[in-house]
């Protein structure tokens, strides 16, 4: 009990280290990326506004078949980035949500930058 508590903590202390330091405009909102144990979230966000501009995850019913995995990590990112793109959002900034910057994360970012969007 007391591991699960203090990995939380932990989490909570990243996040809020990288979140001191990243905020996102109209121009250049961020990019936010949530995982759970069944699911991967992904959120374009502008904070001056307090709006979510785009959203994708495998949780929508056009994505359900999509695994928590590296792979299907990729396809979520690339479809975020599809979507970023009509709406002629070309740059953002990547919160990567206290989660460290490899496996799935990495894959939804290069997925993302793989459609032509810019971090």
């Amino acid at each position: 009990m007391n591991r699960v508590i203090d990995k939380r903590r932990k989490l909570a202390r990243r996040k809020h280290h990288i979140r001191k330091r990243i905020t996102g405009t109209v121009s250049r909102p961020r990019m936010s990326v949530f995982r759970s144990n069944t699911h991967m979230y992904v959120q374009v966000i502008d904070d001056v506004a307090g709006a979510t501009l785009i959203a994708a995850s495998t949780v929508e019913s056009e994505l359900k078949g999509l695994k928590n995995n590296v792979e299907d990590a990729a396809k979520l990112g690339e479809l975020i980035g599809k979507r970023m793109l009509e709406k002629n959002i070309d740059t953002c900034v990547f919160d990567r949500n206290g989660y460290l910057f490899h496996g799935i994360v990495k894959s939804i970012a290069d997925g993302a930058r793989k459609a032509g969007v810019k971090f």
